[in-house]
């Protein structure tokens, strides 16, 4: 089941980030990024989380794909070929931001580390 969960995931990831690309208007200078999907093991629901450039631009983003949300599960639906497709929810993507500092911190620890040549 498990493995399925994960196909389905990887199917509206793609599905979804090319009905973003051609049907959602972004504002200017924006970057959006579909980072991963969570399906729910009974494939009734599924979060999208969204990644976006500038920081300050995301709770816009989140409002216009949130606003848009049934003319794109409608899109999606067309689209998958699934019995019953799992209705999506749009969510912030924290975990890259959650990343970043641990590979700052990591890399830190890493340059302290590393003995003055003299």
């Amino acid at each position: 089941m498990k493995k399925r969960v994960q196909r389905v995931n990887e199917l509206i990831k793609r599905e979804l980030g090319k009905i973003l690309l051609t049907e959602v208007e972004f504002p200017k200078g924006t970057l959006t990024t579909l980072t991963r999907v969570e399906t729910s093991s009974d494939l009734n629901h599924a979060k999208v989380f969204i990644s976006c450039l500038p920081k300050s631009q995301t709770a816009n983003t989140l409002k216009i794909v949130n606003k848009e949300i049934y003319y794109l599960q409608q899109k999606l639906n067309k689209r998958l070929k699934m019995k019953f497709v799992p209705k999506i929810g749009f969510w912030e993507e924290k975990e890259t931001e959650r990343a970043g500092k641990i590979e700052e911190i990591l890399e830190t620890v890493k340059n302290e580390e590393k003995p003055q040549a003299r």
